[in-house]
């Protein structure tokens, strides 16, 4: 999609919105404790030009980053707002760090000013100020994302493109499959810190109207789908699987989804059938892309049927190649780096001195990751290259290994990671969160994950998959160690057993 017409800038379309839809609702910040406070374009428009009249008395300009440790916050809409009233880049910051991660963080960034959830008072006491006339601004990066990336150290992905907005950006998965009813109303249950909660912000600059959520809790997420009228959504396999997992899920009000967006990770089969059964397969949409933004893949749910497992075909002008170690073309249904060449595609630069993503000479990227292509040209996602477990010489993924088990209804939650072992070279090794206790329908409360042992494990595992996938250790914990993304360290779990 294009207009034809001259990108505008983020700072000017802010007030353009301001100027056109001022009382509209543009987002809903949604607290653990069920506050909310709701924010029109007009109080936004307002309080941005007093957020970056701050920025501009503490030493920020145009082209000056911005680290936004804040929240899921108002104050964070505001201060990324802020910095493209300026012109300057806003960089969303993990505010869960310990203070000496985080400061390796910022240090990489090397901002002109370092927000963090401290600055939210007077961040919010910046809307008594004065709201000055700007000049119109453009940021010359739109923004930037950390990761950790696969060694453990800061690496914050710049976009390499000026803050305008730009409308074939805002428009929803759902569309390349028929008419999607505008605007919609989103539920940001991600961190904003995240890509896909950062994005939204784009998404309200286009019309549509956010609602987010200090923290990410599947009841309340349920609730505000019925309260708010939800229209969509982004969300983890493992958001998907708690709210799934909801007492009386069955019965609650799921009507107004007209569609949501699963990223991240492959969907275990079964929650795709649970999904299907509680919203429709045809309001699903899977998809597979990376920050860097080289491209995408995507299918809907009825198409997943037809092709289970599946991450789609590529969608707005992606290319896809499977490649082998010698950059060869893999044939269907064999397994190789995944390749992606995108006219959607745009720059992208490195903070913290990681190289580029590996290239090809006619222009297709990969992130490493590893999967197939079938007849059909459906992409088949297998796992990171980095996440691969070598035991006793074959190939065992992670990933792959997950899905098996998550099944077990005596597991809630599982990663699989290989660690070093005298024998096989690396072991399988499962970390395995059991189900809490439920109450069955006599008001009785069962045992549900309590006597699960690691030999009902590794027997339940040896029922799914081939022997040399089954774990060779089980180890039980209160609580799988995951981000408010939902993600996982893996590196970080091999490290503190033993490497």
């Amino acid at each position: 999609m294009t207009t034809g017409e001259p990108l505008i800038t983020y700072a000017a379309r802010i007030a353009e919105n301001a100027a056109m839809v001022g009382d509209d609702l543009a987002a809903r910040l949604v607290g653990v404790d069920g506050s909310s406070v709701g924010y029109t374009w007009s109080e936004l428009d307002r309080w941005s030009r007093q957020v970056a009249a701050a920025f501009a008395a503490r030493g920020v300009g145009a082209g000056d980053r911005v680290t936004l440790g804040l929240g899921n916050t108002a104050e964070l809409v505001a201060a990324a707002l802020g910095c493209w009233r300026l012109g300057a880049v806003p960089i969303p910051t993990r505010w869960d760090l310990p203070d000496w991660e985080r400061q390796r963080v910022v240090e990489v960034i090397a901002p002109r000013l370092a927000l963090v959830a401290a600055d939210r008072p007077w961040l919010v006491a910046t809307r008594s100020d004065p709201a000055p006339d700007l000049p119109d601004a453009v940021s010359p990066q739109a923004h930037g994302i950390c990761s950790s990336g696969s060694t453990g150290m800061p690496k914050i992905i710049m976009q390499e493109y000026p803050g305008r907005f730009d409308p074939a950006r805002v428009v929803p998965f759902a569309a390349g499959w028929g008419p999607v009813p505008r605007p919609d109303t989103i539920l940001v249950m991600a961190p904003m810190y995240h890509a896909n909660g950062f994005a939204t912000l784009s998404s309200m600059l286009g019309g549509d109207r956010l609602v987010v959520m200090e923290r990410f809790s599947a009841a309340q997420a349920v609730d505000l789908i019925e309260s708010e009228r939800i229209t969509t959504f982004t969300a983890t396999p493992t958001m998907l699987q708690r709210i799934a997992d909801l007492a009386g899920i069955d019965d609650r009000d799921l009507s107004s989804l007209t569609w949501i967006l699963q990223g991240a990770a492959p969907m275990p089969p079964s929650l795709v059938d649970r999904w299907a059964g509680l919203i429709g397969a045809e309001r699903i949409v899977m998809a597979y892309g990376m920050t860097e933004g080289l491209g995408l893949t995507a299918l809907r749910g009825d198409e997943w049927m037809a092709h289970r497992g599946s991450v789609g075909r590529g969608i707005r002008g992606t290319e896809v190649k499977v490649l082998g170690p010698d950059q060869a073309p893999q044939a269907a249904g064999e397994i190789g780096e995944i390749y992606l060449r995108s006219p959607m595609a745009r720059a992208y630069s490195y903070l913290g001195g990681a190289p580029l993503l590996p290239a090809t000479d006619d222009g297709f990227q990969t992130a490493g990751d590893l999967g197939y292509l079938d007849e059909e040209g459906f992409v088949f996602l297998v796992d990171r290259r980095v996440d691969m477990i070598v035991s006793g010489g074959a190939n065992v993924f992670p990933a792959e290994v997950e899905c098996a088990l998550i099944d077990h209804p005596q597991i809630a939650d599982v990663v699989v990671i290989g660690l070093a072992d005298p024998e096989w070279g690396r072991r399988v090794h499962a970390i395995v969160e059991p189900a809490p206790p439920s109450t069955a329908a006599s008001g009785s409360a069962s045992t549900a994950g309590a006597n699960l042992s690691a030999a009902d494990v590794i027997a339940y595992a040896k029922s799914r998959l081939a022997p040399y996938k089954v774990p060779k250790s089980v180890e039980f914990v209160a609580a799988v160690p995951r981000s408010e993304a939902t993600k996982v360290n893996r590196r970080a779990l091999i490290d503190a057993r033993g490497g």
